[in-house]
């Protein structure tokens, strides 16, 4: 097969590529696994493509996997808007790689984990 199971059933493992792919929408950088961050880099990398189409059915499939997190919350006066994960990806994300054509995340090695030596890794957004 062309992915890793990750040792989870396809439920859990779908739940758990998209809770991280969120997560990574809203904080822009994860530490976790390097299994996982292989796998996660390309959900995060098909929401950015979605996101740069930018067309409604575009924001339906990637409504249909990001979680509706709320991302950030911006103060204009008296105004209080909440921007949701998904708005985070089409408003900010997309045009900031409207030019790059893939390779929209990088992985960073670093120490292993301490409890049973696990490659641990960054995932991030490349700037």
């Amino acid at each position: 097969m062309s992915y890793r199971k990750l040792g989870r059933t396809s439920s859990q493992r779908k739940a758990l590529l998209r809770d991280l792919t969120t997560d990574l929408i809203v904080n822009g950088r994860i530490t976790t696994t390097e299994a996982r961050a292989k796998e996660v880099r390309k959900t995060a990398d098909q929401m950015i493509t979605l996101a740069k189409r930018g067309d409604l059915a575009s924001r339906r499939k990637a409504a249909a996997f990001v979680r509706n997190v709320v991302a950030d919350v911006k103060e204009d006066g008296d105004n209080i808007r909440i921007q949701s994960a998904l708005q985070n990806l089409f408003e900010e994300l997309a045009p900031k790689y409207a030019e790059r054509n893939g390779g929209y995340t990088r992985i960073l090695k670093t120490m292993p984990r301490r409890g049973d030596g696990a490659k641990m890794v960054i995932l991030e957004f490349v700037d």
